[in-house]
C-alpha cells in the first residue's frame, strides 16, 4: 500500500482499472473551486480547506497493491483489501457537536468489530469552527456553561472510546483534529487486522494526559503510530534477500507544543521550528522500536495546516532550513485546535526494508 498526492483535475483523469485499487483518500479544496469533482466511486473525505500553494485542490490518494471491495454502512462509506480498511463518515449537523461525535466514532468503531479491523492506524477529523464555543450542555440544552467546540469534540470522541470498551491511553491511533470555515463533521479513518505500536514524544506529555486547563477531557490519541503492513515476507529476484514487511509512521497533527504548554506565542517560525523538532523526535522515537533506522525527516510526505495564509512564506523557508528545498508537503488554511497555534504538521512515512534472508530463517 501506498499514497500519493495529485489535483482533483489529476485524479479524474485517472483510468478506472487504477481507480479500481483505491482504497479512499481525502481532498482539499475552497468551496468556489466548481472544478473539483465529487468522488463517489470510493470513499473520499471532501473537505472544505483553501490549498495555499500550487493547484486550487489537492488530493491525498491510498492505492492498494490488491484488489480493494467496497460499501456502505449507514452514513459510513468503506473499502478494504485483506489487511487494510479505509473509510469515510460524513456527520450531518442534527444535534450538538459532542452528541454528533460520539455517534460518528461509536458507527465507525462498530463497523470496525463487525468487519475484522479493529486495529485503528489514524484518524483524520474536520471540524467547523473548531475554536468556536457553543453554550450548549451536554443534554444538548442551552445553558449558561460555554465549552469551545475543539473540547466538546473530544468529550464526544472519549465517550465513544469509553463506550466501544477501548484503551483511553498507552496503544493509541494516530490523528488530526482542524477547523474548517463551514462543513459537517468529517471523519476519515484507516484501520487493520494486526496490533499496531503507538509512539510518544518524551518531550511532550503524552496528549490523552493533559491537564483539566485544557477541557474536561483529554484528547485521544498517540503522537504517532508504527503499522506493519504484512506478517509474511517477499524473496527479491535473483538475491539472497527478502523484502520485509512494509512499515507505515503515521505521525499525528504536530505543533509548538513542550510539555503540554504552547511555546513561541505569536511567531510562526519559531512555532514552525518546535513542531519540526518534536516531528524529529518522534521519528527518533519509531526508529528506536523498529532498529532499523528506516524513517526520516527528508523522506515524509507533509501535510502542513497555516492558520494565517500571511505566515505562509516564513514557515515554508523555515521548512526548507530545516529540511532542505527538496520537501514535500502540502499546505493548508485552517483553525489549529489551540487559538495560540499558527501552525500544525501532520506527516506519513512508509519505508520497505531489505534484509539478510536468515533473519527471516
Amino acid at each position: 500500500m501506498y499514497s500519493i498526492h495529485l489535483s482533483s483535475a489529476s485524479l479524474s483523469l485517472q483510468p478506472d482499472e487504477w481507480k479500481n485499487h483505491v482504497l479512499g483518500g481525502i481532498g482539499f479544496s475552497n468551496a468556489s473551486d466548481t472544478a473539483h469533482p465529487k468522488i463517489t466511486n470510493f470513499p473520499f473525505a471532501d473537505v472544505e480547506m483553501p490549498v495555499l500553494e500550487g493547484a486550487a485542490s489537492a488530493c491525498e490518494i491510498w492505492i492498494s497493491d490488491s484488489s480493494v471491495t467496497y460499501e456502505q454502512r449507514g452514513l459510513i462509506q468503506y473499502s478494504y483489501d485483506e489487511n487494510t480498511l479505509f473509510g469515510v463518515l460524513l456527520m450531518p449537523q442534527t444535534s450538538a457537536l459532542e452528541q454528533m461525535t460520539e455517534s460518528a466514532f461509536m458507527q465507525i468503531f462498530s463497523l470496525l468489530e463487525t468487519c475484522g479491523y479493529r486495529y485503528i492506524f489514524r484518524f483524520w477529523n474536520y471540524l467547523a469552527d473548531i475554536n468556536g464555543v457553543d453554550a450548549i450542555g451536554s443534554d444538548g440544552a442551552d445553558n449558561d456553561e460555554a465549552l469551545e467546540r475543539y473540547r466538546q469534540f473530544n468529550i464526544g470522541r472519549q465517550n465513544a472510546f469509553v463506550a466501544s470498551g477501548r484503551e483511553l491511553t498507552g496503544n493509541l491511533p494516530a490523528a488530526c483534529a482542524l477547523g474548517t470555515a463551514n462543513g459537517s463533521l468529517t471523519v476519515a479513518f484507516m484501520a487493520g487486522r494486526s496490533p499496531t505500536l503507538a509512539i510518544e514524544n518524551p518531550r511532550q506529555i503524552s496528549a490523552y494526559q493533559y491537564p483539566q486547563q485544557y477541557g474536561p477531557r483529554s484528547p485521544s490519541f498517540s503522537r504517532a503510530n508504527l503499522v506493519l503492513l504484512s506478517d509474511g515476507t517477499q524473496k527479491v529476484a535473483d538475491t539472497d534477500q527478502t523484502l520485509s514487511p512494509q512499515k507505515l509512521l503515521f505521525i499525528s497533527g504536530t505543533a509548538s507544543i513542550v510539555g503540554h504548554e504552547t511555546k513561541h506565542h505569536l511567531d510562526a517560525v519559531a512555532q514552525t521550528r518546535e513542531t519540526l523538532a518534536n516531528i524529529e523526535i518522534v521519528i527518533q522515537e519509531a526508529n528506536k522500536k523498529v532498529g532499523l533506522g528506516e524513517f526520516n525527516m527528508t523522506d515524509l510526505l507533509y501535510r502542513v495546516y497555516v492558520r494565517h495564509p500571511t505566515d505562509l512564506p516564513a514557515i515554508r523557508a523555515e521548512m526548507e532550513h530545516v529540511l532542505g528545498r527538496s520537501f514535500k508537503a502540502v499546505f493548508l488554511q485552517a483553525d489549529i485546535c489551540r487559538t495560540d497555534l499558527l501552525v500544525e504538521i501532520e506527516a506519513t512515512a512508509a519505508s520497505t526494508i531489505r534484509l539478510p534472508e536468515e533473519q527471516y530463517a
